[in-house]
């Protein structure tokens, strides 16, 4: 028994042994893990610590690069002048350019005044884009240098295309279903419109869909809803469009007085008048009557309106992406000639309107232009000439009027009018003051100037059968049907005609 005792005790000492020399094995292994992961976090730390470093050196490189930028000398310049303008090297000066003003103190050349850099970015832009130079001053005096180049950035591309749902025929959700099982791709414009439909994709060209040709949907620029909006027509009342066609404004007008009342469409171009006849028919409306008269003569033609909207003739600098010939073309003289015509217009349009009607008395004047001398100075000439006052446009967006452009001082309400610009709203560039006349007597002396003074008096309102009184004189040509009404005026300066059918596009 002993003996076995002993056996068994050197088995037992022999299996220790065994465990022992596992137990080495192991640890050997482990320890061969931890050093393959340290030999890998130390790798991983080296290459994220020689990213680190790349783009350290990346940075500094870029900021040498920045403050190393000097304007190119008379030489370099003479030299760029005698052959094809690189766009990619002028895009890379501008934006070079705008970022030294953007903090001249500290990046801008030794020796060299902020007018050199704004020159040369003028420069630039005229020869890039092709600006007059012009309108290129006309910009820098709107808008800081870095707010310019967006501004005409975004007039290189064209602005998202939109329609407006005719609710006397149909309902927006309606349209929508239709136009997507055409495999129209759409989405609702905004909150603040009810009847708008942004357009991405469409299968069919959108201007000749079967909906398009019932009168279910105009195809509209966003920023012509605004001044409709503005004015807010009623049912029942009496309305005027000064300049109507090609009839966006006048049937979103008549859609929002559901079709009841009288709406008086005007425009001056009788070449016009087809395009302002077949909508208006195509989507329905049953209440307008269309006239080709000069605006400037509605005072003598009828008046007593309670609503007018003046969507005046301009420049077009709001939609220079509809229309590119704008940039080069258009110069300061034709601002001031478009200046003077829409005085005359919206004075006419305030003697149009009767102020004592029930919920009346309201003037919207819009343009598609961006300047101040089209915009806040002509509406500022009215305010003083005039006794009307500005009244909050219920827009829920926009941009402030001015009431200081450069060395004028604008009336302080301008502040309630609203601008738009493509760069900041995504949308044509529109202007829209609404107006209230207060009183419809004349002020006496220079301020009355204007086709009220022929010795007409508008205060007195025209009685709502007038437009069938065959025996008023100047009125029995206004009953005639739509399609034929046609109201003579005397003949107006050349400079007026060109003014007025060259405008704007609509």
């Amino acid at each position: 028994d002993e003996d076995e005792d002993e056996d068994e005790d050197k088995d037992e000492v022999e299996g220790d042994g065994d465990d022992d020399d596992n137990f080495d094995e192991d640890e050997d292994e482990r320890d061969g893990e931890e050093d393959d992961e340290l030999d890998f976090e130390q790798k991983a730390r080296e290459t994220v610590a020689r990213m680190a470093a790349e783009a350290r050196e990346n940075q500094e490189e870029m900021k040498e690069q920045e403050a190393s930028f000097t304007l190119p000398t008379e030489e370099q310049l003479r030299q760029e002048q005698a052959i094809t303008p690189d766009i990619s090297n002028l895009k890379q000066r501008i934006k070079d350019v705008a970022e030294v003003l953007g903090d001249f103190s500290s990046k801008r050349e030794e020796g060299r005044g902020r007018g050199e850099y704004i020159e040369q970015l003028r420069s630039d832009l005229g020869s890039c884009y092709g600006y007059n130079a012009e309108l290129l001053e006309m910009l820098f005096q709107l808008f800081s240098p870095a707010e310019v180049i967006q501004f005409i950035e975004a007039n290189e591309t064209p602005r998202p295309v939109t329609i407006r749902t005719n609710t006397l025929k149909t309902r927006r959700r309606e349209l929508a279903q239709a136009l997507i099982a055409r495999n129209v791709s759409l989405d609702p414009i905004a909150k603040w419109s009810k009847e708008g439909l942004q357009i991405y994709e469409s299968a069919v060209p959108i201007g000749a869909t079967p909906e398009y040709l019932a009168g279910h949907y105009m195809v509209q620029s966003a920023s012509s809803f605004l001044p409709v909006l503005a004015l807010s027509p009623q049912p029942g009342q009496r309305v005027l469009d000064m300049a109507a066609s090609p009839g966006g404004k006048t049937s979103h007008m008549a859609a929002m007085m559901s079709n009841r009342g009288t709406l008086v469409a005007n425009d001056f171009n009788k070449e016009r008048i087809r395009a302002l006849q077949g909508n208006l028919s195509r989507l329905g409306v049953r209440c307008s009557v269309i006239l080709n008269a000069d605006g400037r003569e509605f005072p003598k033609l009828m008046g007593g309106f309670d609503r007018v909207l003046l969507d005046a003739p301009c420049t077009g600098l709001g939609v220079i992406s509809k229309d590119p010939s704008i940039k080069a073309e258009k110069s300061f003289q034709d601002i001031q000639r478009c200046q003077q015509l829409q005085k005359e217009l919206l004075l006419s349009a305030i003697d149009s309107c009767q102020a004592n009607s029930p919920g009346g008395g309201i003037i919207v004047y819009s343009t598609c232009s961006i300047t101040v001398e089209e915009n806040e100075a002509v509406v500022d000439y009215a305010l003083n000439s005039r006794s009307v006052k500005l009244v909050d446009s219920n827009l829920e967006f926009g941009v402030e009027g001015f009431t200081r452009y450069r060395s004028k001082r604008f009336h302080t309400s301008l502040r309630l009018a609203r601008r738009f610009y493509p760069h900041v709203h995504n949308m044509d560039g529109f202007f829209v003051a609404k107006l209230r006349k207060t009183n419809n007597s004349l002020p006496s002396g220079p301020a009355s100037s204007g086709l009220a003074s022929s010795g007409t008096d508008v205060s007195t309102p025209v009685p709502h059968d007038s437009l069938k009184g065959k025996k008023k004189k100047n009125m029995g040509k206004l009953a005639k049907p739509a399609a034929a009404c046609t109201a003579k005026v005397p003949p107006q300066s050349t400079a007026h005609k060109k003014a007025l059918k060259q405008g704007r596009p609509r």
